[in-house]
């Protein structure tokens, strides 16, 4: 919302609080609240939660889990909740790998996807508590390298800015050069390449942006971020199971392993999704049990068995809106929220609810869902590319623990919601070849080594009557498939390809213009 009236002091606080109803500038001053209060007007929810409804959710939870996994055919999941401190609830569904009889338990690790983002905020947080860095420290003054497309910008920007995602970069800047082979620093480095949107004004989802921030934080730590997460979250919450690298998923013998769906059937995913590069954003394993650990720490306040153990005022900001991540499209729909490494929104009982969901197309569908004034949370855990299972069993759950009924029909609600994420790509795909198509150019004319700076050179070969794309520092190859005149096709790979997507690759003498690459305006390669 962009309203004047937010530039009003306390106005925003009154509206919300739906104090703020009419009448004149010059009306005496309400009495102030007693001090012994134990709500203030904006923590009252719309709708009371009576003794009982929040045991009678989670005796559902076996039958909604099953219906799910019978309806979607996903291979494995696994679900938590904790409420009031204590573990109500913790189960394993299905199995691991299709094709074996392990079976899936709470104690199951799985890979978490963008769900890390939320565990990295409350890393930071950590630090912010001791005063090592603050929510608003440029990055700059702790990674001197880092750099955007606007001076300006490379200055200020901080590391709210970028777990809030308002830095003006693209959205998922920088994961098409992960799809290629690049590394942590080469893709952080590239960033300054990217065009910018308004700085503070705009919100487009990023996991490199988030990384360079996580990073930065670790870099003024003395460490780096997997071991930074290890010692500041994991290890004192007893989360013996999680880890920030992927070696260590792979090592554990409790381990799903992720599936997608070829042909209608579930496979593990080959290769499979292996995301060092973007840790902090992405690259978290961990179990429902594990997770139940951090769930009752945040929804305590920072609290560990009644002890501080990460301070409310660093924890704060992460938890609260710093973005608006889903603009209302009409007067009367609710807006969606970002903080720091967290969705925030307000459900339709007026309860704040704190969330995140994680998704691999290479085989990880998670999901968290708190509601601190009821003091629960679930977490949902699954091992299949993401139809929105998780965020359908969490949005049961917390109908049931608000309303005491499931109120709306979300299996098809996130189906639809869902549906596009696994659409292909291309302008061409699904589109028959020309019949009759213009005849290309001798072959040899088009090979060469075509420059770009930012996603690396492009090789087009001529051997044995076809054309060959190499690209990365792995040589990715893509055989070029021709179209119509000087327009090949190729199939993009990676974690970003949809199954079906197609790529047109059009030459125009020394130039190479690749769609699958050109999104944000830098898939043009030139040849010398």
């Amino acid at each position: 919302m962009r309203r004047d009236r937010r530039k009003i002091p306390g106005l925003a606080a009154l509206l919300a609080a739906g104090l703020l109803v009419g009448g004149c500038v010059n009306a005496p001053a309400p009495e102030p609240l007693p001090t012994t209060s134990p709500e203030m007007p904006n923590q009252v929810a719309g709708v009371t939660i009576p003794d009982g409804q929040i045991d009678q959710a989670v005796q559902r939870l076996d039958g909604l889990a099953e219906s799910l996994m019978q309806s979607s055919h996903i291979p494995g999941l696994a679900v938590a909740v904790v409420h009031d401190g204590k573990v109500l609830y913790r189960k394993g569904f299905g199995v691991r790998t299709v094709g074996s009889d392990a079976k899936v338990g709470p104690e199951t690790v799985f890979q978490l996807a963008s769900v890390s983002k939320s565990l990295a905020a409350t890393v930071v947080a950590k630090q912010v508590a001791t005063g090592a860095v603050q929510w608003d420290t440029p990055v700059r003054e702790l990674m001197p390298t880092f750099a955007l497309n606007d001076p300006y910008v490379t200055e200020k920007v901080t590391v709210g800015d970028l777990f809030a995602h308002r830095s003006g970069l693209p959205d998922h800047a920088g994961d098409l050069l992960e799809d290629l082979g690049y590394d942590r620093d080469q893709v952080l480095d590239r960033l300054r390449q990217l065009p910018l949107d308004p700085f503070r004004d705009s919100y487009a989802y990023t996991n490199f942006g988030l990384t360079a921030a996580a990073v930065a934080v670790a870099d003024a730590a003395g460490t780096d971020w997997e071991s930074l997460s290890d010692k500041e979250i994991y290890q004192p919450l007893g989360m013996r199971s999680t880890s920030s690298r992927y070696s260590d998923f792979r090592a554990r013998a409790d381990r799903a392993d992720g599936h997608v769906l070829v042909d209608g059937t579930y496979r593990v995913a080959d290769p499979p999704r292996q995301p060092d590069a973007q840790s902090p954003a992405g690259g978290v394993s961990s179990s429902v049990d594990d997770l139940t650990e951090w769930m009752t720490m945040v929804l305590a306040d920072g609290a560990v068995d009644g002890r501080p153990f990460l301070a409310p005022d660093a924890l704060q900001p992460a938890v609260s809106p710093q973005a608006v991540s889903a603009p209302p499209k009409t007067f009367d729909s609710r807006a969606g929220f970002y903080g720091y490494g967290f969705n925030v929104g307000v459900s339709p009982a007026g309860r704040v609810v704190l969330g995140h969901s994680g998704a691999f197309d290479l085989g990880a569908a998670t999901a968290f869902t708190l509601i601190p004034s009821a003091n629960v949370g679930i977490v949902t855990l699954t091992n299949a590319a993401p139809i929105g299972v998780p965020e359908t069993l969490n949005a049961e759950f917390a109908d049931l623990v608000q309303f005491g009924t499931v109120r709306e029909d979300w299996r098809a609600l996130y189906r639809e919601a869902f549906a596009p994420l696994s659409a292909p790509s291309g302008s061409l795909a699904g589109k028959t070849p020309p019949a009759q198509p213009a005849p290309a150019q001798p072959l040899p004319s088009y090979a060469g080594r075509y420059a770009n700076s930012y996603y690396g050179p492009a090789t087009v070969t001529a051997e044995g009557g076809s054309l060959t794309l190499t690209l990365g520092p792995n040589g990715m190859r893509f055989p070029l498939r021709h179209w119509d005149g000087d327009t090949f096709v190729f199939t993009p790979s990676g974690e970003n390809a949809t199954s079906g997507s197609v790529s047109r690759a059009t030459f125009a003498g020394n130039t190479l213009t690749l769609e699958y690459f050109d999104a944000d305006g830098l898939g043009r390669f030139t040849r010398p």
